[in-house]
């Protein structure tokens, strides 16, 4: 097993934000987790270990009030989440960055690349979820969000209970991208499951339609759910992601 890199923080706006930052050359993949998850999940810690194999960058981090981060949940948001992503991109990875976003990671991705087009090369989502906030709820779920501040739904996974706040489902609103064109260039890769309950397949298809790259692929698999955490998932992740870094790497020779 691939030893882990050590936890760390990184200060934003006075949040400590844990992340642990596997050094390497050329590229640095950096992973973003979904809603309510974390750095330490199989896809996260797969990636981690194939970029230890490549000799890349690999940088993981949890938004503040996940994981091993500092801060309460209830006030994490969709915008401040975003700044956290960006900030790990100015003051942590060096040269080009390939983002890997899972389901609301996705979502982060596609924002972050928009926002740091001269350092993000390519985008890699998984189970991407932009806009979840908007075809995620029902009305009558929506108008609790807003009547009561805060909205509880059982986990489709195990016992415990998903909670959405007021400040993150207003700052989702505020940043949906499937409505308009998605101003980002460089190739942009999709793994998404076939029977996925939780983002439609669809979803994705937008996002690839909306993005005015002209290189955007979409892989799905047959039978697969939302986690895409089985060996076979993880295979054809890693398998985008291998494709991913060759052709940025050839393009950067190239342009070099």
């Amino acid at each position: 097993m691939t030893d882990q890199p050590s936890l760390q923080h990184l200060d934003v706006e006075g949040r400590a934000i844990a992340y642990r930052h596997r050094r390497g050359k050329g590229l640095t993949y950096l992973f973003l987790p979904g809603y309510a998850s974390d750095m330490e999940g199989g896809k996260a810690t797969a990636i981690d270990a194939y970029a230890a194999r490549g000799g890349r960058g690999c940088l993981r981090l949890d938004y503040s009030g996940t994981g091993s981060s500092r801060g309460d949940f209830a006030d994490g948001t969709l915008e401040r989440w975003l700044d956290e992503v960006l900030a790990a991109i100015d003051r942590l990875a060096k040269g080009s960055v390939l983002l890997i976003g899972s389901s609301m990671g996705g979502w982060l991705a596609l924002a972050a690349a928009m926002r740091r087009p001269d350092r993000v090369a390519g985008v890699l989502g998984l189970a991407a979820a932009p806009d979840f906030t908007d075809w995620g709820f029902s009305e009558e779920e929506k108008a609790t969000i807003a009547a009561t501040g805060r909205l509880e739904r059982a986990s489709d996974y195990d016992d415990s209970v998903m909670v959405t706040h007021r400040g993150f489902w207003e700052s989702g609103e505020a940043l949906r991208l499937l409505e308009a064109p998605i101003d980002f260039d460089g190739p942009v890769r999709f793994v998404h499951g076939e029977k996925d309950r939780d983002v439609p397949a669809r979803v994705a298809a937008r996002a690839l339609q909306r993005l005015t790259s002209p290189d955007v692929q979409l892989r799905l698999i047959k039978n697969s759910g939302h986690r895409l955490s089985a060996p076979h998932e993880i295979a054809a992740i890693l398998a985008d992601l291998h494709a991913l870094d060759q052709l940025i790497t050839q393009k950067g020779a190239a342009d070099r």
